[in-house]
């Protein structure tokens, strides 16, 4: 990987940017994190995105001032789109904020530490045959913490969760928790049960995915009815319809569960009507797709 990053008010390029070894970020994994989804250098769904990182900053008591303002940081990913050439087609934007660098505690540093802060810019390929087709996921527990509405940078058990799908030649890992569906390693994961959608319902268990929130819309503006209610586990053999979705997952069906097949092992109706809304919506999606 090459190109030029933004890290603590500097533009430089990837192979010197360099973070202490002292950064909590590195020691405990003590920061926020977002992806934006770019298409012909416009962000897509950025309000939400800047809520959700905002609402993580606020909730883990990250305080930067004009450091950390998300709106200035949305501003340093569409330079770093320009700079890196990325401003035609579909591109993603990392933004990153630690609690900074300073001795080893496991309470906050002295007030005053300035937080780190990393942006970078990526090309991004949409998943278009597999959105279209399906693809396999695997059930899998989920062993994370019980703040996972907060997108931190803890994110261990999410990496062991999509591993055991990567090993198994899956696309994703379906969390289950006390005996119900709860989300992907990386996905929201929503189903059609009885002729509804079905999907967690918003608490600390789930991330609130911002193409979550967009489907439950179109859904709405669809007729489609919902029930944000969770998927027990014993009934994911009988479901209609099962999919996950995500910043740079759209909308993807899954055909095949733990090696059997999902209903007649095909997208259902409702799952293409659900990516066919989003495409409508997301910027330039049609002359890339």
């Amino acid at each position: 990987m090459s190109g030029t990053v933004f890290l603590d008010g500097e533009y430089l390029p990837r192979e010197r940017a360099v973070v202490p070894v002292d950064d909590r970020g590195f020691v405990f994994g003590d920061g926020v994190y977002e992806v934006f989804r770019a298409c012909d250098g416009l962000f897509f769904e950025a309000a939400a995105h800047l809520d959700r990182l905002r609402d993580g900053l606020r909730d883990i008591r990250i305080e930067g001032g004009d450091r950390t303002a998300p709106e200035a940081l949305l501003e340093v990913a569409s330079r770093l789109l320009a700079e890196n050439g990325l401003r035609e087609g579909h591109a993603t934007a990392y933004v990153q904020v630690t609690r900074g660098a300073a001795p080893r505690t496991h309470y906050f540093p002295p007030p005053g530490t300035p937080p780190t802060v990393y942006v970078s810019v990526a090309r991004f390929t949409p998943g278009v045959e597999a959105c279209v087709r399906g693809a396999e996921a695997i059930t899998h527990p989920d062993l994370r913490w019980a703040r996972c509405d907060l997108k931190t940078t803890n994110l261990l058990p999410n990496v062991l969760a999509k591993q055991a799908a990567v090993s198994a030649g899956a696309a994703e890992a379906i969390l289950l928790r006390e005996g119900v569906v709860t989300e992907g390693s990386h996905t929201t994961v929503f189903a059609v049960l009885d002729g509804v959608l079905r999907t967690h319902p918003s608490g600390p268990y789930i991330l609130p995915g911002v193409t979550r929130a967009l489907l439950l819309r179109i859904a709405a503006e669809r007729g489609i009815p919902v029930h944000e209610i969770p998927v027990p586990a014993d009934e994911l053999e009988r479901v209609e319809e099962l999919f996950v979705c995500g910043t740079t997952m759209d909308v993807l069906p899954i055909v095949r569960l733990d090696g059997r097949p999902v209903a007649d092992g095909r997208p259902g109706p409702v799952t293409r009507a659900l990516y066919a809304g989003l495409m409508e919506r997301l910027p330039g999606a049609s002359a890339h797709v």
